[in-house]
C-alpha cells in the first residue's frame, strides 16, 4: 500500500476530536516519507534538507495535532532586526517543511496548504512592517506618531494581491503587495516627512523579507503592482492611489483588485480604502468590454513568454501555458468583472469560491464550473510538487523522463497514468476557456500570418492608440503595407513583436497614423528600429512626439557639441515654470537626444566611436546645466553656499569622457568652507550638512524616477573612504586623504578625475592636488603588485561572462583600463583618456610599441562592441537572441561579414591584449626599452 493511500485525504481542516488520530498516523508515515523524498533520484532535496535541519522540531511536531503543530511552526520572536530576521526565516522553514510533508502524506488538502502558507505570509508581513515603522517612530522620524501608533504601522497598510490576497499562496510564491498609507492621519505640513519615513520603513520591510541571508529568505516580495511603479515610491498615499485608478486604471488592474485584501498595518483603513475603490473594480453595468481586455492580457502573456503552440508535456508551463492555471483564473475573473457590479455575491477572492458562486448564479454551467474546479486543484497540486523539488519559483513540468518519474512518485501516481491525466486536464481546460474568448483568425490584406502572429495583430484592437474610430480607419488603411514591410524584415517575427511593443506604448494614434500615411519613409524608419533595437521601440512607443523632430529636419543635422547642447537645454528649462517641471523637462530633453544618437548609430549615420563621444557630450551637458539649477533651488531654503562653494568631479567614464548608452555617472563633490561656517537661509545649515544635502539633492535630480523616467544612475563610491565616507568632502580632507590614506586603486581612479562643473578656483585646486599626488615618486614594483592583486580579485569576483562581453574578462576593457591607469600613475604625465594613458606607458619604457598597438586596437574594438551591444540588449550579448536585424547591425558596426568573423576578431583582440597585459605587469618601467 502506498504512503498516500494509508491516510484519508480530507477536503477540509480536521475536526478537533479526530486530530490526534491523524497526527498518530502522520507520525507513523514519517519514515516512508523520508524514503520517498530520498528515492527516485531524490524527489525533493529541498524538503529532505529541511527535515535534516529541523529534525528536533519535526519530531515534536509529529506528536501534535496538525493545526497545533502549524501554529507552533509560525511562532516568531525577536527584539532586534537581526533576531526578527532570523526568527522569520526559521519559521518559514518550519512552515514549508510541515506543509510539504502534510501535503505529500494527504494530511492537508490543497486549501489547507495554501491557507497555511498565506497565514504565515500575513504574519511575516505584519511583523516586518510594524517592526520597521516602530524603528522610525522611536527615532522620531514619523511626525506626530507615538508608541500607540505601532500596532497600526503609523497608518501604513499592506494590500495583499494575487495568490496572497486570495489565500492561495504556493510553496515558492512571491508575495505581491501594494503598500499604501492613510494620508488623513498627517497634517499637510508633515505629509512629505511622513511619506519619506514610511518609504524607508517599507524598503527595510521588503529587505527583511526578501534578502537571502545565511538563514535563507522569508518571501520574495514584489511591490510593483502599485500605480505606475516606474515613477512612484514603494509606498504611496491612499488618496494618490484612488486618483490614479479613477483616471488611469486599466482592466488588468481591476482584475488584480478582485483578490486584494489588507493583510498588515492599518487594516481598518485598508478595508475602507477598498470600499472606496469598489466602483473602479466592479462597474454598475454589465461590462462586456472586459472580455476583450482580458483576452488581450492573455495574448500578451502568452506571446511574451513564448507559450503558444500545441500542448506538449515536457517543460509545459502549468501556470501560463495553454490549459494552465492562468486560463482558469482569467475565465473566472472576467465573469466576475462583467457581473460583479450588479451582484455583490460574485465579489469573492478565491478562484474555487468564485467559480462556485458563478455556477450558483448561472453565469457558468455547473458541470463546467465543477470540471474547472477539479482541474484547478489538480494543477495547483502539480505546481506545488514541481516547486517542492528545490524551492524553485517554477511552474514548468519536467523536461526529462527522470523528472516525470520523480513527479509521479510525489503525486503517488504511475508515470504513464500521470502523463495522460495531465494531457487530458490541460486540453480540457484550454477547450473550455478558449471558446469563451474566441480570438478568431486574421487575413490582413493578403499577408499570410502564422497563428501566433495573427493573435498579436488581433490584440492591437484593444490598444489605446486604436480606441477611436478615426484611428482605426487610418490604421486599417496602413496595416496591409505595414505588415508587408514587417514580414519583409530579416527576422519578420521579431520585427512584429517589437512593433507590437511600440504600438502598445502609444497613448493615442490618430496623429501618428496620419504621419505614417503621409510619410512612407517614416514607416521605413519604424520598421528598421523595430526589426533591430527593442529598447528604441519601447522608447518610441512611450515618446512618439519625438517623431515630430524626425520630420522637422533637425533630427539628421550635424551634432551640436557640448556647448550647443548646454545652450539648448538651458533655453528649454528656462521656459518651464518650476523646479519639478524643470527636472522632468530635462529628462524628456535628454531622452530625445539619447534616442537620436541611438537611431543615428543604428542607421550608420555616425560610427560607434562618434556615438560614444556624443553620449559623453550629452552627459556633460546635463550635469553642467542642472548643477546651478539644483543649487539655486537648494539655496532658496537654506541660503547661499557657505565658504567658497563646491565643485562636482566626474570620475570613471564621465571623468574620462567615455560615457556609453547605459553608463552610470561616477561623481564626487568637493567643497571649501571653514568647519564652523553656516549658511544664512530660512533654514540655515552648517557647512558639512549643507554640502552633504546639496549633493543628495543633485543625485536625486539626476537619478530619481519621475513621469519622464530618470536621467542617469549615479554612483558615488569613488569618493574618499567609499560608502563609509561623507557624500561631500572638504577640500582639505580630500587632499589629506589622497596624500596619506588612499589605496593604489583610488589613485588609479584619480587618473580619470575631472572637474565638470562648479567653482573654478576650487576646481583648479582639486586639479593641483590630483597632479601632485599622481606625479609624486612611488615604488613601481609595489604599485604593479597592487594592480596584479586587483586584477586577480576582479577575475575571482566577476569571472568570465562570455566571449562577446566587451568589459569583463582577460584582455577586455576593464583589464586594459587597469593597465592604462597604472601607466598614468607611474608616468610623470597625468592623462585621463585610456589611449593617452597607454601612450604614457610607452613613453616611460614600460609598454612596447607592439603591446601599445595590441591594447589600443583591442580597446577600440571592445568600445565599438560595447556601444552596439548596449543598443541591442540590456543582457549579455547573444547572437541568437538579438535576431537577424540586430546581427546585421552588429556586423556592420564591427566591420565583419558574419558571426564567425566577429568571434574571431573579438577573441583575437582579447588574446593579444591579454598577452600584452600580462607581459607589462611582469616588468617595471624602463625594462621594455632595454
Amino acid at each position: 500500500m502506498s504512503f498516500a493511500s494509508k491516510i484519508t485525504r480530507t477536503p477540509r481542516p480536521f475536526e478537533p476530536d479526530a486530530a490526534q488520530d491523524v497526527s498518530e498516523r502522520f507520525s507513523d508515515l514519517a519514515p516512508e516519507l523520508v524514503e520517498v523524498l530520498s528515492g527516485t533520484a531524490g524527489c525533493s532535496p529541498y524538503l529532505k534538507g529541511l527535515m535534516e535541519t529541523e529534525e528536533d522540531w519535526l519530531r515534536a511536531a509529529l506528536t501534535e495535532a496538525p493545526d497545533t503543530a502549524m501554529e507552533r511552526a509560525m511562532e516568531v520572536s525577536g527584539d532586534t532586526s537581526s533576531e526578527l530576521s532570523a526568527s522569520l526565516r526559521a519559521a518559514k522553514r518550519r512552515v514549508a517543511l510541515y506543509a510539504g510533508l502534510a501535503d505529500l502524506a494527504g494530511v492537508f488538502a490543497l486549501e489547507d496548504v495554501t491557507g497555511a502558507l498565506t497565514r504565515f505570509a500575513d504574519l511575516a508581513t505584519e511583523r516586518a512592517l510594524t517592526f520597521q515603522v516602530a524603528q522610525e517612530i522611536r527615532r522620531g522620524k514619523l511626525p506626530g506618531a507615538t508608541e500607540d501608533d505601532i500596532a497600526s504601522a503609523g497608518g501604513a497598510m499592506a494590500l495583499a494581491m494575487g495568490k496572497m490576497g486570495a489565500g492561495e499562496l504556493n510553496y515558492s510564491s512571491d508575495i505581491d503587495l501594494i503598500m499604501l498609507f492613510d494620508d488623513s492621519r498627517y497634517d499637510e505640513d508633515d505629509f512629505h516627512e511622513a511619506r519619506a519615513s514610511l518609504i524607508r520603513a517599507v524598503r527595510r520591510m521588503s529587505a527583511m523579507l526578501s534578502e537571502n541571508t545565511a538563514d535563507g529568505y522569508v518571501f520574495r516580495t514584489d511591490l510593483r503592482l502599485r500605480p505606475d511603479p516606474s515613477v512612484t515610491p514603494v509606498i504611496i498615499s491612499m488618496e494618490a492611489a484612488e486618483r490614479y485608478y479613477e483616471s488611469l486604471g486599466r482592466t488588468w488592474e481591476r482584475a488584480a483588485h478582485i483578490k486584494a485584501r489588507p493583510c498588515a498595518g492599518a487594516i481598518e483603513a485598508g478595508w475602507a480604502y477598498l470600499d472606496r475603490l469598489r466602483p473602479f473594480v466592479y462597474r454598475k453595468h454589465l461590462d462586456f468590454a472586459a472580455i476583450q481586455d482580458a483576452h488581450d492580457m492573455r495574448l500578451r502573456i502568452r506571446e511574451h513568454k513564448g507559450l503558444g503552440g500545441p500542448i506538449t508535456l515536457p517543460g509545459h508551463d502549468m501556470k501560463l501555458g495553454r490549459g494552465g492555471i492562468r486560463e482558469i483564473e482569467f475565465f473566472t475573473q472576467t465573469r466576475q468583472l462583467i457581473a460583479g457590479g450588479r451582484d455583490p455575491d460574485l465579489r469573492l477572492r478565491g478562484t474555487v469560491e468564485g467559480l462556485t458562486a458563478l455556477a450558483d448564479k448561472d453565469w457558468v454551467p455547473r458541470d463546467v464550473a465543477d470540471t474547472l474546479i477539479d482541474h484547478y486543484r489538480f494543477h495547483r497540486e502539480v505546481e506545488h510538487r514541481v516547486q517542492m523539488v528545490r524551492d524553485a519559483q517554477t511552474h514548468q513540468l519536467p523536461n526529462s523522463p527522470q523528472g516525470f518519474e520523480r513527479l509521479a512518485a510525489m503525486m503517488d501516481e504511475d508515470r504513464d497514468a500521470l502523463e495522460k491525466k495531465l494531457t487530458d486536464a490541460l486540453t480540457e481546460v484550454h477547450d473550455l476557456t478558449e471558446g469563451f474568448f474566441a480570438p478568431g483568425s486574421s487575413d490582413e490584406g493578403g499577408v499570410e500570418l502564422e497563428q501566433d502572429e495573427a493573435e498579436i495583430v488581433e490584440g492591437w484592437k484593444a490598444y489605446p492608440a486604436l480606441r477611436s474610430s478615426r484611428a482605426v480607419t487610418i490604421f486599417d488603411r496602413l496595416k496591409p503595407d505595414l505588415l508587408a514591410r514587417l514580414k519583409g524584415a530579416a527576422r519578420p517575427r521579431e520585427a512584429l513583436i517589437n512593433f507590437d511593443k511600440f504600438l502598445r506604448g502609444l497613448p493615442a494614434g490618430v496623429q501618428l497614423f496620419s504621419l505614417f500615411d503621409a510619410n512612407p519613409p517614416l514607416v521605413d524608419l519604424i520598421v528598421d528600429i523595430t526589426a533591430t533595437a527593442p529598447a528604441l521601440s519601447v522608447y518610441l512607443g512611450r515618446n512618439a512626439q519625438v517623431l515630430d523632430a524626425v520630420l522637422g529636419g533637425d533630427f539628421f543635422t550635424d551634432w551640436p557639441g557640448e556647448d550647443g547642447l548646454m545652450e539648448d537645454l538651458a533655453e528649454t528649462l528656462e521656459a518651464l515654470p518650476d523646479y519639478e517641471t524643470q527636472l522632468d523637462g530635462a529628462r524628456r530633453w535628454m531622452k530625445e537626444w539619447h534616442f537620436r544618437i541611438g537611431v543615428h548609430l543604428l542607421r550608420g549615420i555616425v560610427s560607434a566611436d562618434e556615438a560614444g563621444r556624443e553620449y559623453a557630450d550629452l552627459a556633460d551637458a546635463v550635469v553642467q546645466t542642472l548643477w546651478p539649477i539644483v543649487l539655486e533651488e537648494f539655496a532658496r531654503k537654506h541660503g547661499d553656499p557657505p565658504g567658497r562653494g563646491a565643485v562636482l568631479i566626474g570620475m570613471g567614464s564621465l571623468g574620462a569622457h567615455s560615457v556609453t548608452a547605459a553608463s552610470d555617472l561616477d561623481l564626487i563633490v568637493i567643497y571649501d568652507a571653514p568647519g564652523d561656517a553656516m549658511s544664512e537661509g530660512r533654514k540655515p545649515l552648517g557647512a558639512r550638512a549643507y554640502y552633504s544635502r546639496l549633493t543628495q539633492a543633485m543625485v536625486t535630480a539626476l537619478s530619481a524616477q519621475m513621469p519622464e523616467g530618470r536621467l542617469y544612475e549615479v554612483d558615488m563610491r569613488l569618493r574618499p573612504s567609499g560608502r563609509q565616507g561623507p557624500v561631500a568632502t572638504s577640500l582639505t580632507a580630500f587632499g589629506t586623504y589622497q596624500r596619506e590614506e588612499a589605496w593604489t586603486w583610488e589613485h588609479l581612479a584619480l587618473t580619470r578625475a575631472r572637474p565638470v562643473v562648479g567653482e573654478d578656483a576650487i576646481a583648479a585646486e582639486v586639479e593641483a592636488i590630483r597632479t601632485e599626488v599622481l606625479e609624486r615618486t612611488r615604488d613601481p614594483a609595489t604599485t604593479i603588485a597592487d594592480v596584479n592583486d586587483m586584477r586577480a580579485r576582479i577575475a575571482e569576483a566577476k569571472g568570465q561572462r562570455g566571449l562577446l562581453d566587451p568589459k569583463i574578462g582577460p584582455g577586455r576593457l576593464q583589464d586594459i583600463e587597469l593597465v592604462a591607469q597604472c601607466a598614468a600613475v607611474l608616468s610623470p604625465e597625468t592623462p585621463r583618456a585610456t589611449l593617452d594613458q597607454i601612450a604614457a606607458g610607452q613613453d616611460i619604457g614600460w609598454i612596447t610599441a607592439d603591446e601599445a598597438e595590441a591594447l589600443s586596437t583591442a580597446y577600440g574594438t571592445f568600445r565599438r562592441l560595447q556601444s552596439a551591444a548596449k543598443l541591442l540588449t540590456d543582457e549579455t550579448l547573444d547572437l541568437d537572441a538579438i535576431g537577424q536585424g540586430g546581427r546585421d547591425f552588429l556586423f556592420r558596426t564591427m566591420k565583419v561579414d558574419d558571426g564567425e568573423a566577429l568571434l574571431e576578431t573579438v577573441s583575437g583582440c582579447a588574446e593579444r591584449a591579454q598577452r600584452a597585459v600580462e607581459a607589462i605587469l611582469a616588468r617595471t618601467p624602463g625594462e621594455a626599452a632595454a
